[in-house]
């Protein structure tokens, strides 16, 4: 039997505050919700969980402020089985939150107040460095500093470890300093903005993905949401298709994807086997509400996938 993967994720631990309502406010209007759920989340934590419900070791490498969200986030790690030794609980800000609003169709928007997971910098890598040296992948995304991202990418890179970056939220970032990254992970959002095309289309995802090729990147792959993935290296462009489910919240599908597309690679399967491995475990999770606690388990998933296969 092959060696369990182990994976690293560097990133947010937030609280997430989420709200369902008929529809989003308008400018000055207040509304009643229909019901109102608290959970946890961050991407990077919803991705270290991702992975560890895909069967994964998982160290997360994050701060959290000494408030009671924070400590409540330390112990929701461990009741998952994340390694929480590099989970780093600090005086002065609060914990990371995201209020999130939910429409009945499963569309959301979010507003992260990132506290804690601004503090997060490359000396907590370097410190963390003896034990990331042991792991197969690193997972980063952008709601912590960027010069955090940049240092970690060139450890990886230094150590020969695959890293996945998911830019999102997108920011302005240097793409050189990005470059390192063995799979570069935008959703079409997050394409848009960074190259200034559009990605409306497969044919236009295709485009962007190849815009990015150009600038040096050696792999891209841009999830659809609802469209499938789109994943392109210097061999050429492959699509693949989404799978058909009813969604009743999106938070947090992102992050399913890429933290289990982390173990799947690890696990050796074929890059188009793992994305739509992936893509499947992202989709389950839109069928429940919540974010980490809408993830499916490896059995559940793999019963999914036996039965849609």
């Amino acid at each position: 039997m092959a060696a369990t993967p182990r994976i690293a994720v560097i990133g947010s631990a937030n609280t997430d505050l989420i709200t369902f309502a008929d529809r989003f406010p308008r400018a000055g209007e207040t509304l009643f919700g229909q019901n109102f759920d608290l959970g946890f989340g961050g991407k990077g934590a919803n991705q270290a969980v991702a992975a560890r419900l895909c069967g994964a070791e998982v160290m997360m490498v994050a701060k959290v402020g000494n408030d009671l969200f924070g400590q409540a986030t330390v112990r929701n790690f461990a009741a998952f089985g994340v390694d929480t030794t590099h989970v780093k609980i600090i005086d002065g800000v609060p914990t990371g939150v995201a209020p999130i609003f939910v429409e009945p169709g499963g569309q959301n928007r979010i507003i992260v107040v990132k506290g804690a997971n601004e503090k997060l910098t490359p000396a907590d890598v370097d410190a963390a460095s003896a034990d990331l040296r042991t792991v197969s992948s690193i997972i980063l995304q952008f709601e912590i500093p960027l010069e955090t991202v940049y240092h970690t990418i060139r450890f990886a890179r230094t150590h020969n470890i695959r890293c996945i970056v998911n830019p999102a939220p997108a920011v302005p970032a240097s793409l050189t300093e990005l470059m390192g990254a063995d799979y570069f992970i935008p959703n079409e959002t997050e394409a848009e903005l960074i190259t200034g095309l559009p990605v409306q289309t497969t044919e236009q995802a295709g485009a962007c993905a190849q815009a990015l090729l150009d600038k040096g990147f050696p792999r891209v792959l841009i999830t659809l949401g609802a469209r499938g993935a789109l994943l392109a290296d210097s061999t050429g462009h492959m699509y693949i298709p989404p799978f058909s489910v009813t969604a009743v919240d999106t938070t947090g599908a992102g992050d399913a994807f890429i933290g289990s597309l982390a173990v799947f690679l690890a696990e050796g399967l074929p890059e188009k086997d793992a994305i739509a491995r992936a893509s499947l475990f992202a989709a389950l999770s839109t069928t429940r509400v919540g974010t980490q606690k809408s993830f499916p388990g490896r059995a559940e998933f793999e019963a999914e996938w036996v039965r849609r296969s």
